[in-house]
């Protein structure tokens, strides 16, 4: 994403081979635990006076992996997000093969494009943290 100006990456390596970038993604997002549900729906009811969206809204006709829009993908990347006033935001899962192994890669990248944008970000980092690895974790447990 030309612009962006915060950028991280947290890598998995899985035991399993022939894992494609979407289905590592469904894996990771299609059904996150109880806590990130919940800690999605305080955001949600945080920002909503703020005019921030609680992600695409229903008219959008993309592709969906858990409630991010699909972007562009390929056997080996896939590109999720979507972009909103404050800030433009992309999650990139890369899967490569390494003998009988997979490492699996999550990156985000964020546009920010106001103030509301930077004070978003540094509330909602601590909490990114802990749930991109956590989401992560998942792809190696399912099957």
């Amino acid at each position: 994403m030309p612009g962006a100006d915060f950028v991280d990456a947290y890598r998995l390596t899985v035991a399993a081979v022939g894992l494609s970038a979407s289905d590592a993604a469904k894996r990771a997002l299609d059904h996150p635990p109880a806590w990130i549900r919940q800690l999605l729906g305080l955001r949600n009811a945080l920002v909503a006076p703020f005019g921030l969206k609680p992600g695409p809204g229903d008219d959008d006709p993309r592709e969906r992996i858990g409630f991010f829009p699909v972007e562009s993908t390929s056997p080996s990347r896939i590109v999720l997000g979507f972009d909103d006033s404050h800030l433009d935001f992309r999650l990139v899962v890369d899967v490569a093969e390494a003998g009988a192994h997979t490492d699996v890669t999550a990156t985000t990248l964020i546009r920010r494009h106001n103030l509301f944008g930077r004070v978003y970000l540094a509330a909602i980092l601590p909490f990114h943290k802990v749930i991109v690895p956590a989401l992560l974790r998942r792809v190696a447990e399912s099957r």
